[in-house]
């Protein structure tokens, strides 16, 4: 009983403390909040160019990609293009943001669910996102994909 009341609680407040980070809790422009809105309406739009933008190098671990190194931003950028061409996006949830190493780097975990263009199967993925912050702002530098 104990742990059903602890993970309805946990339920609860991890939501709403997402939720007040991305409603303005240190989400001015040069945040890792603020990075993390971008990647998910990037995402959303297949915005692959977009969502690279000002990263000189990214390391991606996608489905039907061998796991990578840096890759180049245009390179991944393309990568990306092709693993999203054939999907369309139901939704795409921030389930956490977290600041390491002084406020250099950072972390966002987002929940995906999409479709395979001609299906009718709803299906989930948890996306990892590295950060790290250049010239002031934060830039992708990692993209992982989790079932």
């Amino acid at each position: 009983m104990r742990t059903a009341w602890g993970v309805g609680l946990w339920l609860l407040v991890v939501p709403a403390v997402v939720a007040a980070q991305l409603g303005g809790v240190g989400g001015g422009v040069g945040t890792l909040v603020a990075a993390a809105r971008t990647a998910q309406q990037a995402w959303l739009r297949h915005d692959t160019e977009g969502l690279m933008a000002h990263s000189p190098k990214v390391v991606l671990r996608i489905p039907g990609a061998d796991p990578s190194s840096p890759l180049g931003r245009a390179q991944a950028a393309e990568l990306l293009r092709r693993y999203l061409r054939s999907v369309e996006e139901r939704s795409l949830e921030v389930r956490g943001i977290k600041e390491v190493e002084g406020g250099q780097e950072g972390f966002v975990e987002l929940d995906r669910r999409y479709i395979v263009t001609g299906t009718t199967d709803e299906r989930r993925e948890t996306l990892f996102l590295g950060f790290r912050r250049l010239d002031g702002r934060w830039v992708l530098t990692e993209l992982r994909s989790a079932p």
